[in-house]
């Protein structure tokens, strides 16, 4: 018999493809996850994993596994859900890991609709940039995600995951008020090729998504200075430092003083905003009403 906690220790390994990283999103030690996964190897009698010189991968057998893995544990979700249904279950925590803006702009007034509407149901809220929120939500330390797509993100369609879209919101060019395009009506992005830019790091998705728009208008930017923090990029860009991309919502309360924010000219680059859950958790009476409220704030 297969238990279906190894079958979530495997599902960890593929994800973070080191018994390390795997360990410590599990709160496990190393050695506790390798032998979960020799268990699990005599359980099946197959070879699942290989290690390498640089992590862990899966074998064919291991992939063949990994898919009912993420069946099974679906079906857990919904079989967890089922039962806290049947308990009638209106009173708990559900722990929700967001972007700053988009606690800003959907999160905190979730909050407060639940107050209204679900008053049993408490959230607690994480600041996570989407790239680290969705394996959080995998890993078991948070129950929803509010993420933006990025590449490398997991699919809509992926079988570990319930994608719920929230919103879309479109990139405005940030320059200095001085800028030879400040007087612009909206920005060619081929025309800032050869200007230094100021963004987030390389792994947050809005970094992706500047990166892209850039590369479709025909070049790599050059990204010389580096901050997550959005107010901190249009500090920058408004003592000179270079020119930016930036969420149009991020720019609400920002201090626009010295530069110049204009429209993109063409198909702006948009980030577009999902809530994520463990496939299997979207009828669990706690969670369905915290997507329920992300939805309806989202709502124009």
């Amino acid at each position: 018999m297969i238990e279906a906690r190894r079958l979530h220790i495997l599902r960890a390994v593929a994800d973070h493809r080191t018994v390390t990283a795997a360990a410590a999103a599990l709160y496990l030690t190393p050695s506790a996850v390798s032998q979960q996964l020799a268990a699990l190897e005599q359980e099946t009698g197959h070879r699942l994993v290989e290690r390498g010189a640089k992590g862990v991968r899966l074998t064919p057998a291991g992939e063949i596994l990994l898919g009912h893995a993420n069946a099974v544990l679906a079906q857990l979700e919904r079989a967890e859900a089922e039962l806290a249904a049947y308990s009638n279950g209106e009173a708990g925590t559900v722990t929700v890991a967001a972007f700053a803006t988009g606690i800003a702009l959907v999160v905190a007034p979730a909050v407060a609709r639940l107050a209204r509407t679900a008053p049993g149901i408490r959230l607690r809220v994480q600041d996570a940039e989407g790239d680290a929120s969705l394996p959080m939500v995998l890993d078991r330390q948070v129950d929803v995600a509010v993420a933006v797509e990025y590449r490398g993100a997991p699919a809509a369609d992926d079988p570990r995951l319930t994608h719920v879209p929230l919103y879309a919101e479109p990139f405005d060019a940030v320059l200095p008020e001085h800028h030879r395009l400040a007087d612009m009506l909206e920005v060619p992005l081929a025309e800032l090729a050869k200007d230094t830019w100021v963004g987030p790091y390389p792994g947050n998705p809005c970094h992706d998504v500047a990166v892209l728009a850039c590369e479709n208008a025909g070049f790599q930017p050059r990204m010389e200075h580096a901050s997550d923090d959005f107010r901190a990029v249009v500090a920058l860009v408004s003592v000179g430092a270079g020119v930016a991309l930036v969420p149009r919502s991020a720019l609400r309360g920002t201090d626009l003083t010295g530069v110049s924010v204009r429209p993109v000219d063409g198909v702006a680059p948009t980030r577009r905003v999902f809530a994520a859950i463990r496939r299997g958790a979207e009828t669990h009476p706690l969670i369905r009403p915290v997507l329920e409220a992300l939805a309806e704030v989202s709502r124009p």
